[in-house]
This record gives structure tokens, sequence and C-alpha cells, in this order.
């Protein structure tokens, strides 16, 4: 077989280095991503996967300020935490870059001074929000407001995250700055203008023609609405003193717009790795032969379908994608995933509470892709996957062949019989898998191709239930070792096919068999394309030593799930309190108003729950004078039994009231803690007794 068969480029969407990356992130754009630069190899292909921080633009010196640091340590700071967060989840770049590297400057600079001279902008002067006390004008970014479509109250200038439509800070109900919290002005400004409506003509016969039939339909639906709308320029500059100096005279002051500038980071970075590598960066960006795909998530789909395109078309000499498969979000727990709020699984935190089990994530991220629509991470489905399929399914069967193979036969692979019909039919559907689930790869599904990966497994766990290899060895030893045989070629295939999806597992399997040779073809070493497992006689051979077992997965505890569950409820309560909006201070009261209250100590004597009433109790209460009736709406946050004995205060001279038929004869005084619960404000120290006056 060939060693090459096609090449590739691969892109996954820049992260943004104002934070750590989430599970989020994984399941939307890099899990998906490096399954299929994975599967690519694995067939002979010539692949460059790449990717690199982005780090520009104007969320990094607003996030630096707020952290009290310079822009330059905050990237440097955040590059570091996510490049290592791809490294230990086996994420298979070819090159990871950073966008404030020298070749990215260079290269961005390059294609805009080549627009720039081909007159492909339009140079405009507008009205741009400026903002008076910073004396400065303010990006998209620095401006937040109301969401015009949405209503969000906390919108940026470019982008609602609450209902994600992409916007311009001029479009902003109510705009305010967040530098200086000022309501902003309109000032003049001289921007370049990348003039998108004259591509509407090509882009509807590229995409709306061309890829109406293998472009993802979430994915064709947005960019039909976006040309059905009509498109407009949009600008390619900013004003602003972080990012890339515009290349041409009478720019000073001005950066490229974060945004013409990112998806160029996929181009400089396959320029370093091709340096580094000794090979010629242009064939994976301009050889008509090369397949260019963009992994993305649903917010960029327009930057990488009509914006990026649109940009390389100018430019003349560059290859358009194939694909864009973008994905749609990741919830948690029923709740949008946002990184301001801290509603997250970071990706560093997990490994710290989940250690070595990265392809448990990978697997359930994978199992619960968002792939056409949004889709729900909850831990009880993390719990129930891992031990109900990857412990109970896959990790099952592995250990059975392996432990048995080295009971009956010291480890060593034996030599079969004569096949019966069930072991031909599953050899025969043993060999059909890679097809399959190539298929699936091919078409990105790869949850479903994920599943198919499980199905194999669950071939090779029906088939030694169903022979009984540790009943039937006491009769027909000849036998055993043909299912055996035959048991062993489905644990073989499983460590190579699954080395997309779980590689450190696959790692690990492939170690236990002592299958040495390579996956991906490389000078010098052997290696078993994925085709081969459906051509090759045997993954296998007779006489071939494996290993002990392992475990290749645990079983994972409810009191870990708990305690995942409780860090979102902390996270949940410090959201609250710090977005609580307390009550505006009542009109003011006289000291003869407030003389007029007579408030006392008291205990709770007697409680029980107001008949057909869901949130009253019938409170008995000591107050010192007098034992008294008093109705309260607690019922919801206290049983009966656990206040009785409960010191309290009470307002004793409130106008008694009636509710539902029973005479209430004064209040006791509540407020809510941080978490919103309800609790008694109550003379706690000892000695104070019933119908003390509290002044």
């Amino acid at each position: 077989m060939s060693t090459f068969q096609q090449r590739y480029t691969i892109t996954a969407a820049l992260p943004y280095t104002n934070g750590p990356i989430h599970i989020g992130h994984l399941a939307g754009v890099y899990v998906p991503a490096d399954i299929y630069a994975r599967f690519l190899r694995m067939q002979g292909n010539d692949v460059a996967f790449v990717c690199g921080s982005d780090e520009h633009g104007a969320a990094i010196p607003m996030k630096a300020k707020k952290e009290g640091i310079s822009p330059q340590k905050l990237i440097d700071k955040y590059h570091s935490i996510i490049k290592k967060s791809f490294v230990d989840f086996g994420v298979s770049f070819d090159n990871y870059s950073r966008t404030s590297a020298k070749i990215h400057h260079e290269t961005a600079s390059e294609i805009f001074r080549k627009l720039y001279e081909d007159g492909k902008f339009i140079e405009e002067t507008t009205q741009q929000l400026y903002d008076a006390e910073a004396d400065q004008f303010l990006a998209d970014r620095f401006v937040t407001g109301t969401c015009p479509k949405c209503g969000n109250e906390e919108a940026y200038g470019d982008q609602c995250e609450s209902c994600g439509s992409s916007l311009n800070a001029t479009d902003l109900i109510n705009p305010k700055s967040a530098i200086s919290g000022a309501v902003p002005t309109m000032k003049e400004t001289r921007h370049w203008f990348l003039p998108l409506d004259q591509y509407e003509d090509w882009l509807k016969e590229w995409i709306l023609v061309g890829h109406k039939k293998d472009w993802k339909v979430n994915v064709y639906g947005q960019v039909k609405s976006w040309i059905d709308d009509g498109l407009k320029p949009r600008a390619v500059t900013r004003d602003l003193d972080w990012g890339i100096p515009v290349p041409v005279e009478g720019a000073e002051g001005k950066v490229l717009y974060v945004w013409f500038d990112a998806p160029i980071g996929y181009i400089s970075s396959t320029k370093e790795w091709a340096e580094r590598e000794g090979k010629n960066w242009e064939d994976y960006w301009k050889a008509k032969d090369t397949k260019l795909i963009h992994f993305i998530g649903k917010d960029n789909i327009v930057f990488h379908c009509v914006i990026f395109p649109i940009i390389l078309k100018a430019e003349g000499s560059y290859i358009l994608p194939e694909n864009v498969p973008a994905n749609e979000f990741l919830n948690l727990e029923g709740k949008k995933l946002s990184t301001s709020k801290n509603w997250a699984v970071w990706l560093h935190e997990y490994l710290e509470d989940f250690p070595g089990q990265q392809d448990v994530l990978r697997y359930v991220l994978t199992a619960n892709a968002p792939e056409t629509k949004d889709n729900d991470f909850t831990w009880k489905d993390f719990q129930a996957r891992n031990n109900n399929e990857l412990v109970a399914v896959f990790g099952n069967f592995i250990n059975r062949v392996v432990v048995l193979t080295d009971k009956y036969y010291e480890g060593e692979v034996p030599s079969p019989g004569i096949y019966s019909e069930v072991d031909e039919q599953t050899l025969a559907t043993l060999r059909a898998y890679p097809a399959v689930i190539a298929s699936s790869i091919q078409k990105y599904r790869f949850r479903e191709a994920q599943g198919e990966l499980m199905n194999l497994a669950r071939l090779g766990n029906k088939y030694l239930a169903d022979e009984e290899p540790w009943k039937v060895i006491k009769s027909d030893e000849e036998r055993v070792k043909t299912v055996m045989y035959v048991a062993l070629q489905i644990a073989s295939a499983l460590a190579t096919l699954s080395e997309p999806f779980l590689p450190f597992t696959s790692a690990k399997l492939k170690k236990i068999l002592n299958m040495e040779q390579e996956s991906v073809p490389s000078p010098g070493k052997e290696a078993i394309l994925w085709d081969e497992i459906s051509t090759k006689e045997a993954l296998l051979s007779s006489g071939h030593k494996i290993g002990k077992a392992e475990l290749l997965f645990s079983k994972i505890e409810e009191e870990q799930i708990q305690e995942q569950l409780e860090k979102l409820e902390a996270t949940k309560a410090a959201n609250k309190a710090e977005n609580k909006k307390l009550e505006p201070q009542k009109e003011t009261a006289t000291f003869e108003d407030f003389s007029k209250m007579d408030l006392r100590t008291g205990t709770i004597v007697e409680a029980t729950k107001m008949p057909k009433a869901n949130k009253l109790l019938v409170l008995k209460i000591d107050t010192g004078l007098d034992i008294r009736t008093i109705v309260s709406g607690i019922a919801e946050s206290f049983k009966p039994e656990d206040i009785i004995g409960k010191k309290v205060t009470v307002m004793v001279n409130l106008a008694p009231r009636k509710l539902r038929g029973v005479e209430s004869q004064g209040m006791i005084l509540m407020t809510e803690d941080a978490k919103g619960k309800l609790v008694f404000l109550n003379p706690d120290t000892d000695g104070v007794e019933n119908g003390t006056v509290i002044s």
C-alpha cells in the first residue's frame, strides 16, 4: 500500500487566550478534529493538522487589566495552559503556534498588503463609538449593552453570548464603555473594509449550489441566512494598540481586526511546521489536490464560510475549504457553558479530579457530541457511560480475553482449528468494521463512528458469552483454541480502530497485546494501516506472545460524581451572590417611626403545617409576654419538627391579620443567605431571655 494517498490540511479553531479551555471547546472542535486527523493518518494520508493560540483583539487587554498584568503576560499564561491541555488530552496537532509569533505577523501583514495593493479594500471614514473619558475609540469588545435581538443586557459589541448573534457595537441598545463605564459618543475615524457584497454571487455558486449536499445542514443554513440578508462591507482594521499594526502608511494607531488576522493563523502555523519538518508549506495551502477542512463551533461559521474564504479568494492563490463541519454548542447540566460565570468543566481541573482518565471524557463528549443540535453534558451520564459502556463492555471483553489467554496458553496466541459457521460469521463481521467506521468518520458523524467501535466490542462479548470457552475447555480443548484465536483478533482490531477515539486506551491495549506495529506510516517502521484490518489474515499470529491483563477502565463511584455536582452548586451560589441585586433603600423613616416597632426575642414552642397551604406554617411562639400564634410563609424551607426550640426575633406589636382563617399575631424576622436560602434573624447569645426588647 502506498504511504501517500491524499494530502489534507486540517485546521481547528484557534482558542482565545483570555482563559483556559473547557469541555465545550473539546466537544465542539478539538476531539472531532483529532479523530478525523488520526483516522486520515491511519489510512496512509499526508496530513497537516494545525492550530494555535489567538492572542489579539480587544478582550485580551481587557482581561489583562482585570488581572492586573500586562497583555503579554496574560497571553503567555493562557497559551501555556491551553497548549498543555491539548497535549494532556491527546489532541495530535502537527503544529500548535500562536498569533503573537513573528511568522504570523509577517504572514498576516503580507496578505493584507497584497489585498491593499490589488485594490481589494474600500477605504472609508466612518462614525465610531468613542470614550471621551478614556480618550480612545472603542473596539467592539470594549462596548457592552442590550442585545437588539434577544434583550440580553450584557451583550458585547461584536457578539451576544446569550443568543449567539453577530453584532456591531452601534447595534447595541444603551451602549456603555467597558473601560470607564461612560456612555460613548460617535466620532470620525478612517478604516479599510472588505466589500463582502461584491462576492455574493460567487458565494452563492460556491456554497449554496456547490455544497448543498455535502455540507452540514446547520452550516449551510447559517451561510444561506447571511447571504439572504445581504452581505455588507466589513472593517478589517481597528483603532487599538494591541494586535498587528496595519502595514500601510497613514494607519498609525490601527491594527488588523482580529477576525482578519486569526484565520491566517492556520497558514502561519503551517509555515512554522513546514519549516521545521523540511516541507513546502504551499503544497498544503495552494496545491489543487489538497483538501482543506476547518473544524469550528457554530459561533465561528460566518468567519470560516464567508469572511475567510473571501479573503483567500481575493488574494487569488489559495485553495478553499472542502468542508466546514461546525458543531453546535454543548451545555452543562442544562445550562449554557459560560467562561465568565465559571459554569464549566475546565480540562486542567478535570485531570486533577480524574487522573489518567482522559479517554473517558473524550468518549463521553463524542457520545454526546452536539453534531446537529445543542446537547447536554451531565455528570450522571458521564458516570453511566463509563461504568456501563467502557468498563462493562470494552474493558470487560479485553480483560476476559487476556486473562483466559494467560490462563490456558501462558499468554501465547493459540493456533485455530476448523472454523465453525459462527467463527466465520464473526470474522467476516470483524473485517467489515473498518469500512463501517470509516464511512461514518468521512461523513463527520463521529458519534455514530464511535458507536460502531463499541458495537465491535459488543460483538466480542457476545461471541465469548455464546461460545463459553471457560466451560468448553473441560471437554474440547481444540475448540477453545479456535475461540480464543478469534477473540484475540477482535481484541487486536479494537486496539487499532480505537486509536482515533481513545488514543491512550489504544496505546495501553497495544502494549498489553504486545503489538509493536505503528498505526501511522513512518520511515523504517512497520505499520498496520486502517484498511489492512480487513485484508490481513491475522493481526495477532499464532505463537505471538501477549502480556498480562491490566484494567483499561475503572469504575467511577457515586462520591466522585457528587463532588462534581457540589462544585457546580458552589459556582451557582457564588454567581447568585455576585449578581444579586439588593433591594433599593425604602423612603426615610423617622426615629418615631422606628420606635413604634416592638421587637422581642422569642422561642418557637410548637410548629404545624397549615392545612391545604404549601408555604405556610402555624407557629406557637413564647414571646416572654405570652405564647401567641404567628403564621409564617416558611414551610418550603423548614420542616416543622426542625425548628421547635429555635430562637427568633418577633415584631410583637404588628396589627393582627387573618391568614386562611387563622389569626396571626405578629411577624418573625427572616432574610436570605448568599445561596438564597431563608435564615432566621435570631439572638443566639446565651442568657438572652424571651421577651427581651431589641433596640
